[in-house]
């Protein structure tokens, strides 16, 4: 990650409030593709894919709505879609306006499992209201999406996690209204703004709690859990109340150093053990501000655990559970610190 010069120039003096930087709008508009086509398509002869069976067509389609839908949702939760505000416009009833925090809320990505390896999407209303068809209690995770919002990749992981028989709710932070930019993907530079740590984890600490109110939540097995600034995010996380506290945490794609003392290190209790995952080459913490592992953050006699590929194509990657390596570890994680 590429700090600003104004970050770094004033990191020995610990000031509270970083100058604000030139404000640059992101002229590129991006769109989320999935090839919904597989390569072993390509070795079938005409005839054969004249006779190709109808569920293959149905599921195509399938996919197709699911995948517009999704897209629709997602609006203006990316930062290729997101009309950020200005650091300067973020007032200080902002920070925790219930208003705001029930927008990342109701805006947020959720699934419930479907049958063995299988899910399905839902929302907060659906939870609330009972109306999942789901009976009994659900191990849960909060998922914390990472700087640039909710992006396909956001959708992979938490389809991965439901799959595997987890409730995954997805609050997303870009659904607030007064929200400034944060990070530029293309330069891999973060920290755009300071106060962004804050926003989120007030937008995690609220999750959790409304979680609590879901009928179908297991509420001994509730695990927050986040991707690059999301991971940060899950591991500085602070309870303010008995209701925010969790059973275990999991962070992909980051470090744990950086330079501002409120982002550093570790903040879980004793009581929730941490998972932390990274790339030893990872692209966005190659600099003496960030490059390193949380290792010397963790308790591993609770159970957390610092895993840092140094070898094969996760060594040189940010994002990691799109690799079944990376996602073995997080499920043996989970089986073995939650009590099912």
């Amino acid at each position: 990650m590429r700090w600003s010069k104004t970050v770094v120039c004033e990191f020995e003096n610990y000031p509270v409030q970083v100058a604000a930087r030139q404000w640059r709008n992101d002229t590129s508009l991006r769109s989320a593709s999935v090839d919904l086509i597989s390569e072993e398509a390509q070795l079938y002869s005409t005839r054969e894919k004249e006779l190709v069976n109808i569920g293959v067509v149905i599921a195509f389609l399938s996919a197709m709505v699911l995948s517009i839908s999704a897209s629709a949702q997602d609006q203006g939760l990316h930062n290729s879609s997101k009309e950020f505000a200005a650091p300067a416009d973020l007032s200080w009833t902002d920070w925790d306006d219930p208003l705001e925090l029930d927008r990342t809320w109701q805006a947020a990505i959720v699934r419930v499992p479907a049958g063995k390896g299988q899910s399905r999407q839902v929302t907060t209303d659906d939870l609330l209201q009972q109306t999942t068809g789901i009976e009994g209690k659900i191990p849960t995770v909060i998922y914390l999406h990472g700087c640039s919002g909710i992006w396909p990749g956001t959708h992979t992981r938490i389809k991965f996690l439901s799959d595997n028989g987890f409730l995954v709710i997805a609050p997303a932070s870009l659904a607030r209204e007064t929200y400034p930019r944060s990070c530029n993907v293309e330069t891999h530079e973060g920290g755009l703004f300071r106060g962004t740590l804050v926003l989120r984890h007030n937008d995690a600490g609220y999750a959790i709690e409304k979680a609590r109110e879901v009928s179908i939540v297991d509420k001994k097995n509730i695990v927050l859990m986040g991707f690059s600034e999301g991971g940060l995010a899950t591991v500085t996380f602070e309870a303010r109340n008995e209701q925010q506290h969790v059973s275990a945490r999991v962070s992909e794609g980051w470090t744990c150093h950086v330079p501002w003392p409120e982002a550093r290190g570790v903040n879980a209790p004793e009581s929730e053990p941490v998972l932390t995952l990274v790339g030893e080459r990872d692209p966005w913490y190659q600099s003496q501000w960030t490059i390193g592992d949380c290792a010397q953050f963790l308790n591993p006699t609770n159970g957390s655990k610092s895993v840092v590929y140094r070898d094969g194509v996760l060594a040189d990657k940010h994002g990691l559970l799109d690799h079944e390596i990376a996602q073995r570890d997080v499920l043996e994680f989970l089986n073995k610190n939650l009590d099912f």
